[in-house]
């Protein structure tokens, strides 16, 4: 019989520890990480604090020097390299590990919402604040349960914080995914009717929990869909998206400043209307490295040929269709840069927004005021998260402070624009309630249902109807670095394969080099530059789901790996 070493993450390999005692003792206390004294739970300041520690779970633009989830998760179609290399990204896994945070983080959170809604029920708080307390907890563990679901698929289902006597749940079995999306659907519909606040830009409210309700449903539909091909619950999912996601999209409109959704510090954040729920960053207190990462010296991890050619022409026809001048060539700078300003002109104006506007590499810099001399890898620059205001806060790790949108009108617009379209009853009105003003912004003329699904673009590869395609488009464009939804939208559509790079060449590639001189062109296959650091990622359909963390297998005989995993 194996020991008892889990607790916190119900099975969190201790090989330190030399008993259950030791363990319980360092994670239980101090009471301000965790505490079972019913007068703690009495008090409302201490619950919110245990409530507190769930902002951990959204990394926006970064905690100090790290990463967070705009930029830097390079594992898709729409950059071709890893931060700070010159290589192709890898997948997610590439062996099974002993332990992962993927596995470990939410469980963790799951465990301190079963600990709060467990302590405030026995408690003495007012009805109000017990059932505001308890939806904020359900918020999180529900969606801390889709987390490990699209990674694993089938996870153990913890329902209470459980103790080292609980030997039944501690080494019980992987749970149905469905049921435990269920779960989490039920735990998030409980806090979007529950939580006190309506509405708050910086705390969990109403809107918030809604939004991210609209976040997961879309998930669980389309999986449903594409993977299952479960249509009842497709269509149960989908319909829920559309529930919570139409009011989200009329109380946050969509606004006409694409780019000050990323690049705006506190104050302007605070007061876009658009904005649903940030992390906020404040000079000298709290700072990140996102607008340092994509402004210094060094390489950028820029966008691929693949997603350049994804955006619309400024006469809302894509590449294959389009009337207006394709060319991609740019023109030849005295410094051996390339002026793309032109093409960027004739396209969607987020792309603007997005890049510089000169192609740039090693062998041939750019220099923003007040940044490093930069090349990128695919010789497209990323200046989406970059404030024009900033100084010396562009070079120097930790102390960016604009501030990271975590959901938005834009985003909940483009869920329930595709939970419309999955559904067969996305109409006009609902693009000129969305897509449509997502178009506006970008200088792209407004579409109609029956115009989007005549388009019929011959690049659309994904074996969806012409309305699906571009409103993946749309998503694409409007959403490009943001969250690492690219990744888990392929998930979603059953799409990964897109992401091997022998059967879809362009996901390596980068901007046009043909018209700089011979001898003086960077690395390129058919005079696009090549940042595939000569690898390559081929697919299999192992990587739908990560490896189960052997560490958790060898603790638990019950938990069985993914196929394809040993």
């Amino acid at each position: 019989m194996k020991k008892i070493y889990i607790f916190g993450a119900v099975a969190i390999a201790a090989a330190s520890l030399t008993s259950c005692d030791d363990f319980l003792n360092d994670n239980r206390y101090p009471e301000s990480v965790q505490t079972s004294n019913p007068a703690y739970w009495s008090n409302p300041s201490n619950v919110q604090g245990q409530c507190n520690y769930f902002y951990e779970t959204f990394s926006g633009y970064g905690n100090g020097s790290g990463g967070g989830e705009f930029y830097f998760p390079g594992l898709n179609d729409n950059q071709t390299s890893a931060t700070g290399g010159n290589q192709l990204a890898p997948w997610k896994n590439i062996n099974v590990p002993t332990s992962s945070s993927s596995w470990d983080n939410p469980y963790k959170h799951i465990r301190r919402a079963n600990l709060i809604i467990e302590g405030v029920e026995g408690s003495t708080l007012t009805d109000a604040d017990k059932q505001n307390f308890t939806a904020i907890a359900r918020l999180i563990r529900g969606f801390q349960y889709y987390q490990l679901v699209r990674c694993y698929g089938d996870v153990p289902l913890i329902k209470k914080a459980l103790q080292p006597t609980d030997r039944e749940e501690l080494f019980g079995p992987r749970t149905d995914r469905n049921i435990v999306m269920d779960y989490a659907l039920e735990d998030l519909s409980f806090a979007v009717e529950n939580i006190a606040a309506q509405n708050s830009k910086n705390a969990f409210s109403k809107d918030l929990a809604a939004a991210m309700k609209s976040e997961v449903c879309l998930f669980e539909g389309s999986y449903a869909r594409y993977h299952q091909k479960n249509e009842e619950r497709a269509k149960k999912y989908f319909q829920e998206v559309v529930a919570c996601s139409e009011p989200l999209v009329k109380a946050y409109p969509i606004g006409e400043n694409y780019q000050a959704i990323y690049n705006s510090y506190l104050k302007e954040l605070s007061a876009n209307n658009e904005i649903i729920f940030m992390k906020e960053y404040e000079k000298d207190v709290f700072m990140h490295p996102t607008c340092d990462y994509t402004s210094s010296s060094t390489p950028i991890s820029g966008i691929t040929k693949d997603a350049f050619d994804a955006y619309l022409f400024k006469d809302g026809k894509p590449l294959a269709l389009t009337s207006e001048d394709k060319s991609d060539a740019g023109t030849v700078n005295e410094d051996k840069t390339i002026d793309i300003s032109a093409i960027l002109a004739v396209r969607d104006g987020r792309l603007a927004q997005t890049i510089d506007d000169v192609v740039y590499y090693t062998g041939a810099t750019y220099q923003r005021p007040n940044s490093m001399k930069m090349t990128s890898v695919t010789g497209y620059g990323v200046k989406k998260y970059v404030n024009p205001e900033m100084s010396y806060e562009y070079t120097t790790t930790i102390w960016n402070y604009t501030c990271a949108p975590l959901y938005w009108g834009a985003l909940v617009g483009l869920n329930y624009a595709e939970a419309k379209a999955e559904l067969g009853t996305l109409t006009n009105d609902d693009l000129d309630l969305t897509i449509n003003k997502m178009f506006a912004r970008a200088d792209l003329p407004a579409q109609t249902v029956a115009g989007l699904s005549a388009m019929n673009d011959p690049a659309n590869n994904m074996g969806v109807s012409s309305l699906l395609w571009e409103i993946r488009r749309c998503r694409r464009c409007e959403l490009i670095y943001d969250k690492d939804l690219r990744y888990w939208d392929l998930i979603r559509w059953h799409q990964l394969e897109l992401l091997d790079s022998k059967k879809h060449p362009n996901i390596t590639l980068g901007a046009n080099v043909s018209v700089l001189p011979e001898g003086s062109q960077p690395t390129n296959v058919g005079g696009y530059m090549d940042a595939s650091g000569a690898q390559t990622r081929v697919f299999s359909e192992r990587e739908y789901l990560f490896p189960i963390p052997s560490g958790q297998i060898a603790l638990n005989d019950a938990l069985t790996q993914n196929d394809g995993w040993k």
